[in-house]
């Protein structure tokens, strides 16, 4: 939910900014025929997106299209009239809207072709966007329409905001099609404009702050003054300025606080991939195996484990029990063969895969096939515990990458170092040696079994 509505914010915030800003300077649109426009503008370039070619040929004059329109809308500002007002009203909201559609997640708003909760929370999302972005749009016009000399240097700045990652896309098309050399500080500035629009929202939100702030010294505080007036009328009329404008002031601050929040939140909490609880540490006893309680794994929760082997690979398996009524184990490795090893998470009655989100039916879990966990085969179960042999445990390796960093001894000379920064090693009889010079390893590789036999 809160990605449709920070991606709402992102794409129409500074437009509905810019709009406010130029109603600023001319006569108070008619409601009605500014919501049908709007609506139209924003119904049909999202629905136009979807028709784009997307080659780099049109990307180009698209881009270039952009740019040409925020210069002409700029120059237009010294036109007053209403009508132009409309027009540019309908160009930047289709513009964005053109902009919002090619969001290439934009088609995760559902994953069904049904009304579902998901759909309901999405499409609220972005309502709560629009209203948002039509609310900053109307207090900042409020704003700048009664403080002189804030207009033109909030235009120029919101135009550059949406100028800059402009710029980045036109260059980074131009090196695509070779007309623009390849540079290391072109390629800077490119990842710099077109990597930065989750500070676009902040930047709205301080310049909405800014403005909200000038208009408390220039307008709230002397009307607050004039509330002395003794005059009755005079002083009811005060009184209605003063709580007006500080009702402007107030509400443009708490928009500015809900639009930073949501981009907050996002960049902080929704945006970041679940965490793996923590996995408990399991060695091989003497017999060579691991065992784990069944009180321990037997009350449905996903119980997360880790088995370092002796090159320091670890290699991360849970349990589960699958079903409520009876005690019926999945045993996997915490990766599978689609998505690797990030592993999966549980949410509520849920085991989620990190890396694709898929939602996994626990019953299936230890069942091979789609994105279900690998299964860890010959493992078996006493009264009492869950038994893993190290050959299934070895059997998971090369589904994992993480490597722990281990303190090992060089077989040949006693020599102490760690694992991840030996150059050399060597697998024998099942284990692997690490050596702290190629001549310890050349010695232990053409006679292993005399090695071996002393350091036992």
């Amino acid at each position: 939910m809160s990605y449709f509505l920070v991606s709402v914010l992102q794409s129409f915030l500074p437009v509905s900014l810019l709009l406010g800003l130029s109603w600023s300077s001319r006569k108070t649109p008619h409601v009605r025929p500014m919501v049908l426009l709007s609506l139209i503008s924003f119904l049909g370039g999202t629905m136009a997106a979807t028709h784009l070619p997307d080659s780099q040929q049109w990307i180009l004059l698209f881009t270039g299209l952009q740019i040409a329109l925020m210069l002409l809308f700029l120059l237009s500002q010294f036109i007053a009239g209403s009508r132009s007002g409309y027009i540019w009203q309908f160009i930047l909201i289709f513009v964005a809207a053109l902009r919002w559609g090619q969001t290439p997640n934009l088609s995760a708003i559902t994953a069904t072709n049904v009304i579902n909760t998901d759909l309901l929370l999405n499409v609220s999302a972005v309502i709560t966007g629009i209203v948002i972005v039509v609310f900053a749009s109307a207090l900042l016009a409020n704003c700048v329409r009664q403080v002189g000399g804030l207009r033109w240097p909030l235009l120029i700045l919101l135009s550059l905001l949406l100028l800059a990652p402009l710029s980045g896309e036109l260059m980074l098309v131009l090196m695509k099609l070779q007309v623009m050399a390849l540079t290391k500080s072109l390629l800077s500035y490119v990842a710099k404009v077109t990597n930065a629009s989750g500070l676009i929202n902040y930047i709205c939100g301080g310049l909405l702050l800014l403005s909200a702030l000038i208009y408390l010294l220039k307008i709230v505080l002397p009307r607050r003054l004039a509330q002395a007036e003794e005059r009755p009328i005079e002083h009811r009329k005060a009184v209605a300025h003063y709580q007006n404008s500080r009702r402007v002031m107030l509400m443009t601050i708490l928009l500015t606080v809900i639009i930073a929040g949501a981009q907050i939140y996002w960049d902080k909490v929704a945006s970041q991939p679940p965490r793996l609880s923590e996995a408990l540490p399991v060695t091989l006893n003497a017999e060579g195996v691991v065992k784990i309680p069944l009180e321990q794994v037997k009350d449905g929760k996903l119980h997360r484990f880790v088995w370092v082997a002796d090159d320091g690979k670890a290699v991360r398996f849970f349990v589960i029990n699958r079903y409520p009524d009876k005690l019926r184990l999945g045993v996997v490795f915490d990766a599978c063969l689609l998505c690797g090893d990030q592993g999966y998470v549980m949410e509520g009655n849920q085991v989620i895969c990190v890396a694709c989100d898929v939602r996994i039916f626990i019953p299936s879990i230890g069942k091979p096939g789609g994105c279900n966990p690998v299964p860890i085969d010959e493992w078996e179960m006493t009264d009492t515990d869950l038994v893993i042999g190290k050959k299934s445990l070895e059997s998971g390796l090369n589904y994992f990458s993480t490597i722990i960093t281990l303190e090992v001894t060089d077989p040949v000379d006693g020599s102490k170092l760690t694992n991840t920064k030996a150059e050399h090693r060597y697998n024998f009889a099942g284990k692997t040696y690490f050596f702290s010079n190629a001549a310890n390893y050349e010695a232990f590789r053409d006679t292993p079994e005399k090695f071996v036999k002393e350091e036992e």
